[in-house]
């Protein structure tokens, strides 16, 4: 057992999960373990990549070797805050959203502020990157916003999630050959952060922070506790979801994310500006929908966008109220512990209600967006 891991004993069991673990994996990493398959905590095997080391390294002796719970729990506070300025100045660059509905995001959610001021998870520190990198794509600084995508997804892999819109605004914008510096900064800083780790075991490292083929365990899933164990275990069932997720971000890149009348080619050919916002936010939302499994730390990696993917695209049909509802729902089934079939029923069916308001409402960009100025 680390000395942290005893120093930290004395934690109130409702407000730590994974923090002890966390420090206890840092503090391997400042002995001077460098081999990931030999990084351990409480919980398991360290699986994230370089920058969630760097990051909590910080922590760790901001909160004296992460025995000041306090402090920590005032550094993730700040974080929320800064998070919701984040999202607010998305927002308000879009104008799509009620004014009212902040109210929600602010204040109706348990769980989102139990994940960033109980918790402590990394999960909220990667999103506050990624919010960040989408105000610097806003502002077109599009070299520095790779570079705070990048890091996001080296805090956590989940902003893979907005990779593939990133990846389509990243063509459309600059064409394939103006795409690959930008998306050489992503690699190159990937390499950089972790190559103390590489020199050391490049395939311990790269197995355990890029595990894309990950088990889950069906005590914790929120989404698809209707199923049985054994077929939410089994391959067949992974690989459906994945086909399904690459599909339906098909479809949309072909279908909803392009100019009429261009085609794909055309796009490569001719970059132009795109709503940055919609198609991220897509992306990621494509992503979550067709999870293998969410835990209950992950609603923040969509929670502060549904606003926008419920309001921004018009839907005569789904009314304030009936959104609003969608909401409510979708809370309540992330504060439903343990899940239940019906909760993560009612989860699909509020995420195919939003799929199906994305699908109906983005219609495909007009060619005189080309030119315009509005970044949404």
């Amino acid at each position: 057992m680390f000395p942290t891991q005893a120093k930290l004993s004395c934690l109130l069991p409702d407000t730590e999960i994974d923090w002890k673990a966390y420090m206890a994996q840092v503090e391997g990493v400042i002995n001077g373990t460098y081999d990931y398959t030999q990084l351990q905590g409480d919980t398991g095997p360290l699986v994230y990549p370089a920058g969630f080391v760097y990051i909590f390294m910080g922590l760790y002796y901001a909160t004296g070797r992460g025995t000041d719970i306090r402090m920590a729990q005032n550094i993730f506070a700040v974080l929320y805050l800064a998070t919701l300025l984040l999202v607010f100045l998305i927002y308000h660059q879009t104008c799509k959203v009620p004014p009212f509905v902040f109210f929600f995001m602010c204040c109706a959610s348990y769980r989102v502020h139990s994940i960033f001021v109980l918790r402590l998870f990394n999960d909220p520190v990667a999103m506050v990157l990624l919010f960040l990198s989408i105000n610097l794509l806003l502002a077109q600084r599009w070299g520095w916003g790779c570079c705070c995508f990048s890091l996001a997804v080296s805090v956590k892999m989940n902003v893979l999630l907005f990779a593939p819109g990133l990846l389509f605004l990243l063509l459309t914008q600059f064409g394939f050959r103006g795409a690959l510096p930008k998306l050489g900064i992503c690699a190159g800083l990937q390499v950089a952060l972790g190559l103390p780790f590489l020199l050391e075991n490049p395939v311990g490292y790269l197995s355990r922070s890029f595990d894309l083929g990950r088990q889950f365990l069906f005590r914790w899933t929120v989404n698809w506790r209707f199923l049985p164990e054994a077929l939410f275990l089994h391959r067949a069932f992974h690989l459906a979801l994945l086909a399904a997720h690459l599909t339906l971000l098909l479809l949309f890149a072909l279908c909803r994310w392009h100019s009429t009348g261009e085609s794909i080619l055309s796009l490569l050919r001719d970059p132009s500006k795109r709503k940055i916002v919609s198609t991220l936010f897509t992306s990621n939302f494509i992503g979550i929908c067709f999870s293998r499994s969410l835990h209950y730390q992950f609603y923040v990696w969509y929670f502060h966008t549904l606003p926008y993917l419920l309001w921004a695209t018009p839907a005569r049909w789904l009314t304030h109220l009936l959104r609003l509802l969608v909401l409510g729902l979708i809370e309540l089934s992330w504060n439903t512990y343990p899940s239940t079939p019906c909760s993560s029923a009612a989860l699909h069916v509020c995420h195919a209600v939003i799929l199906l308001q994305l699908w109906l409402g983005l219609q495909p960009f007009p060619k005189s967006t080309q030119h315009s100025k509005r970044a949404h």
